[in-house]
C-alpha cells in the first residue's frame, strides 16, 4: 500500500494540477507493489498511468481555441509541442544560467510550494531581434516537456472598447485551466507606457487589465514575454515578473559556434573559422545562421565541392546590407 508520504503527494500534485508530479508517484507506488507481491495491482496501475499519459499527450498536440464567439474563430493561441532543449541555445554562460534555474524551479514546484515559497514562473525577456528569445520559449516547453502557447496580439487587440479585455481575460483563463508555457512576443506592443503620446484609451485599458491579470495569476503555467525595445515599457510591469533575461548578439566564440553547427559538413578541414567573427560583427545568432544556409545553397546550386571563406563573406554581407535597409 502507498505510504502516507506518497498519499500526501498524491493529493497535492492533483490539486496543483500537476499531472506529471501525479503520474510519476503513481508509478512509484505501483513499483512498491510489485516488490510487495501485488502484482496485478501493479500491472493495473501501471496500465492507468499508460492511458492517461497517451490521453495527455493527444491533447498537447491538438491545436486549442479557446476563443468563444464567432468573430474570435481564429482563436487567440497556437499550440505547439517543442522538442527543443537548453543545449540547442548558443548564448552567454550566464544567461544558460539562469534559464537552468529557471527549469529547475519548475520541476521542484511541488517541492518548493510545500515549504511556502513560489518557483519563477513570469519572465521578461529583452534583447535585439534575432538573438534567441522566441526560441527560448521553445526551449522551455521543450525542456519541462508543456505545450507552448503563443499568444496572437493581432487577435488579441482590437479598437473596440472593452473588447481586448475581454479577449485577454480568456487567454488567462487559459493559462489557469491548461498548464503550459504561454509566450506573449513583441510585448511592447501590449506593455507600452500608459503615458505616451501616442497612447490612445482602449491601448491603456489592456495594459491596465494586464497588470491585474498577471498580479493575480496563480497557475502553474509559465508566462514569457519578449520585447525588442524594453525602453518604451511601462514601469509598472517589472515588478509582476520574477525574472528579467538581457539577449545579446553574440560575441567571437558564439560567431565561430553558430557557423560550425551549420557549415561543417561542408568545409573544408582547414576552414579558417577565427576569421569569421570580424566578417559576422554585429549580426544577429538569427542573422549568421541565415548567412551560413546562403553559402551552402550558394556552393549546391553552382556545383562546387565546399562552402569556401569567400561565399561566407559574400553571404554575410548580404545580411548586413539587408540590415542596414531595415533599421
Amino acid at each position: 500500500m502507498a505510504s502516507s508520504e506518497q498519499l500526501k503527494a498524491l493529493l497535492q500534485s492533483h490539486l496543483e494540477k500537476d499531472d506529471d508530479r501525479f503520474m510519476s508517484i503513481a508509478l512509484q507506488v505501483a513499483a512498491h507493489e510489485a516488490r510487495s507481491g501485488h502484482g496485478k495491482l501493479a500491472q493495473e496501475l501501471r496500465d492507468i498511468v499508460t492511458i492517461a499519459k497517451k490521453n495527455t499527450s493527444i491533447n498537447k498536440l491538438t491545436p486549442i481555441s479557446i476563443a468563444k464567439g464567432a468573430q474570435d474563430s481564429s482563436g487567440l493561441l497556437f499550440a505547439s509541442q517543442p522538442k527543443n532543449k537548453l543545449a540547442d541555445l548558443i548564448a552567454k554562460d550566464d544567461l544558460k544560467i539562469r534559464l537552468r534555474r529557471l527549469i529547475r524551479e519548475q520541476k521542484f514546484m511541488t517541492k518548493l510550494k510545500s515549504h511556502g515559497l513560489s518557483p519563477r514562473r513570469k519572465v521578461l525577456l529583452v534583447g535585439p531581434p534575432g538573438t534567441g528569445k522566441t526560441f527560448t520559449a521553445s526551449i522551455l516547453a521543450g525542456e519541462l516537456d508543456y505545450p507552448l502557447f503563443q499568444v496572437k496580439l493581432d487577435a488579441l487587440i482590437t479598437k473596440f472598447m472593452g473588447e481586448s479585455s475581454s479577449k485577454l481575460r480568456q487567454v488567462f483563463d487559459a493559462i489557469s485551466d491548461i498548464r503550459g508555457v504561454y509566450f506573449f512576443d513583441e510585448f511592447d506592443t501590449l506593455g507600452s507606457q500608459r503615458d505616451s503620446q501616442n497612447d490612445v484609451g482602449e491601448a491603456r485599458r489592456i495594459l491596465n487589465s494586464f497588470l491585474q491579470m498577471i498580479e493575480q495569476d496563480d497557475s502553474n503555467s509559465l508566462i514569457v514575454c519578449a520585447t525588442n525595445h524594453i525602453e518604451i515599457l511601462d514601469n509598472a510591469l517589472f515588478r509582476r515578473f520574477d525574472d528579467v533575461i538581457r539577449y545579446e548578439l553574440p560575441e567571437d566564440d558564439e560567431i565561430i559556434t553558430l557557423f560550425k553547427n551549420r557549415l561543417i559538413p561542408y568545409v573544408a578541414k582547414s576552414f579558417p573559422w577565427k576569421k569569421l567573427p570580424e566578417i559576422a560583427k554585429e549580426l544577429s545568432s538569427a542573422e549568421i545562421s541565415r548567412a551560413a544556409d546562403e553559402a551552402i545553397k550558394d556552393m549546391l546550386i553552382h556545383g562546387t565541392e565546399r562552402v569556401t571563406l569567400t561565399s561566407v563573406k559574400h553571404a554575410t554581407l548580404d545580411r548586413k546590407s539587408m540590415r542596414k535597409d531595415l533599421f
